[in-house]
């Protein structure tokens, strides 16, 4: 399966750790939304840190491909939202 972070800028999705701090921005905006932004970055901020001694490429890249599909997947939301179209299908 080709990956994810093509959609995204190389500099972020090639650099985990510009890759976690674009989650944590992503985070912090959501969370001022919602009310809840500690717990999201908390989210977050586990979910890196429990893979911080990875050293297989494919789960790595497997992980990276995850955070990255959520920040697509963040990016379509907000952008559906500020232009008032979708750009996915719903069943």
């Amino acid at each position: 399966m080709p990956s994810l972070q093509t959609a995204l800028p190389p500099e972020l999705a090639n650099n985990a750790i510009r890759l976690y701090r674009e989650c944590l921005r992503r985070a912090k905006y959501i969370g001022q939304k919602k009310y809840n932004t500690e717990l999201l970055i908390s989210m977050v901020r586990e979910q890196f840190k429990k893979h911080t001694h990875e050293t297989d490429p494919d789960k790595i890249q497997k992980l990276k491909d995850d955070a990255s599909r959520g920040l697509i997947n963040h990016m379509l939301y907000e952008s559906e939202n500020l232009s008032g179209r979708k750009f996915s299908k719903t069943a």
